[in-house]
């Protein structure tokens, strides 16, 4: 079985990391990863056991979730900004051997007890005299990541290397992804995009990572010529607006090898805000934390605005119906739920079998919880979550997704989100929050209506539309619709 990250197994001096100014070669990363799992054996801890990571930003950070994977551990990467709750949850949840952080001063002792320096020592007499070799990409547990707990206390999905290793093998083989490309992300280390694509997916395809640790739309426009960039659609929405203020940065995008977006799902609008500025198009992927990436867009052919592609190889992906089975269409206008089965699924839930159950079956199909529809080439299409984005109104089945595309093509409309509310006579009333273009002038609400009805079928307009400043987003740019209140 090969190693997890082969350019460290077999380093030749290339350069592999670049945080803010300062670059790294595959020796020198190894070096600093070698001696962080030394302190780690020598502290006592064996491969297995669980270690936290403060993921503050910091070129330390990425020494010690490396190191941690060298040394074998199971790493729980922590957000900083954490609530007392939420780390007290997962101090009791994943009981961590010890805690680890780039600048403990920034850390009050807490559940998790001190934060442990880490330390940045590339001098190859540091290291072992006879280190471990690199560990290879088999079944154990390499990662457990926290979920955002949208639905009751976080759960820590726990991700094996196989599956990880698995997963980035088959996102290289859709984007042509190679030892030859820089990766380019402003994306914090605590979740699956800026950790397991970004940083281990580049180890593991040998190239290099450019990671800026705070987001500047400035700065990241400048590092992406010829890079390929990993960003979520908010951060896409940024640079578009800095793009119309300054074609510098507009020609920095289109120099780009590649624009990748995830997270969430980029509008119409604002591929095509792109695409006239840069002449370039945006490829989208998805996934979860428990399943790792499930489908992109292949970059052999073009862009495909609104979809998410076809599954990567080696990944199963079907719809089902509200009973599960399954829904022989592809017609890219029936809903389902999807579905994924393959190598990349995840483990389970840490210490809640209960949980894992609910939504994974005995012949391992994990029910993700989105709802999508299916092209006839096999792309998918995702129009939201099943929990806030299937409106059941007046008899029909609505997808969020659909009404809030269709609200975005209005020119007074910047953002929307949309959801279904109790309603005595149509089971729920179709809710839209918009955020408007200016602030000071908002379109008519029955504008934004009668929009809606003209465009899509009557029966998915608003009854309700609220104007509200700003949309409640998590760390990713996703818009949390649990925290918005309807009318």
């Amino acid at each position: 079985m090969d190693a997890l990250f082969p350019c460290l197994a077999a380093p030749d001096g290339r350069t592999v990391l670049t945080v803010d100014d300062v670059s790294l070669t595959d020796r020198q990363l190894l070096a600093a990863a070698r001696r962080h799992a030394d302190v780690l054996a020598r502290m006592g801890v064996q491969p297995g056991d669980r270690v936290s990571v403060w993921t503050q930003p910091d070129l330390r950070t990425v020494v010690a979730l490396v190191g941690g994977a060298l040394a074998g551990v199971v790493t729980v990467p922590l957000n900083p900004r954490l609530g007392e709750r939420e780390v007290a949850h997962i101090a009791a949840d994943a009981a961590p051997r010890c805690c680890f952080a780039a600048r403990p001063d920034e850390r009050a002792e807490g559940p998790l007890g001190p934060s442990i320096q880490v330390l940045l020592d590339m001098s190859e007499p540091t290291c072992p005299k006879e280190p471990p070799p690199i560990p290879p990409a088999d079944a154990r547990p390499l990662l457990l990541i926290y979920t955002s707990g949208t639905t009751g206390a976080p759960k820590g999905a726990v991700l094996t290397a196989a599956g990880v290793a698995a997963n980035l093998d088959g996102l290289a083989r859709a984007w042509a992804w190679t030892a030859a490309d820089t990766v380019v992300h402003a994306l914090p280390l605590f979740h699956v995009h800026g950790l397991v694509l970004g940083l281990f997916g580049s180890l593991r395809v040998g190239g290099r990572l450019h990671w800026l640790p705070r987001f500047e739309p400035a700065e990241l426009a400048a590092a992406v010529r010829g890079a390929i960039l990993f960003a979520v659609p908010t951060m896409y929405v940024r640079l578009a607006e800095l793009a119309e203020r300054d074609p510098g940065v507009a020609a920095d995008l289109a120099a780009a090898r590649l624009l990748i977006s995830g997270s969430a799902a980029l509008s119409a609008r604002e591929h095509r805000r792109i695409a006239a500025l840069t002449g370039r198009g945006v490829y989208e992927r998805y996934g979860l934390t428990e399943t790792l990436i499930v489908c992109a867009v292949p970059t052999a052919g073009p862009p495909r605005p609104g979809l998410v592609g076809p599954p990567l190889p080696g990944v199963e992906v079907r719809l089902v119906d509200d009973q599960r089975r399954p829904l022989d269409v592809a017609d890219d206008a029936t809903l389902g739920e999807i579905a994924v089965r393959g190598p990349s699924v995840f483990a389970g839930y840490l210490g809640r079998p209960d949980a894992t159950a609910a939504v994974r079956d005995d012949e391992g199909w994990f029910y993700t919880g989105d709802l999508a529809t299916r092209t006839a080439d096999g792309a998918y299409r995702i129009v939201g979550r099943r929990a806030t984005d299937l409106i059941k109104s007046g008899g029909f089945k609505i997808g969020a997704g659909e009404i809030e595309t269709c609200l975005l093509e209005h020119p007074d409309v910047a953002e929307v989100a949309v959801l279904g509310v109790a309603d005595d006579d149509l089971g729920e009333r179709i809710v839209a929050f918009v955020v408007a273009r200016d602030p000071a002038r908002p379109p008519l609400a029955q504008q934004l209506v009668d929009h809606v009805a003209g465009a899509l079928a009557p029966h998915k307009r608003p009854r309700d539309v609220r104007f509200v400043e700003a949309l409640p987003r998590n760390a990713m740019g996703k818009v949390i619709k649990a925290a918005l209140s309807p009318p």
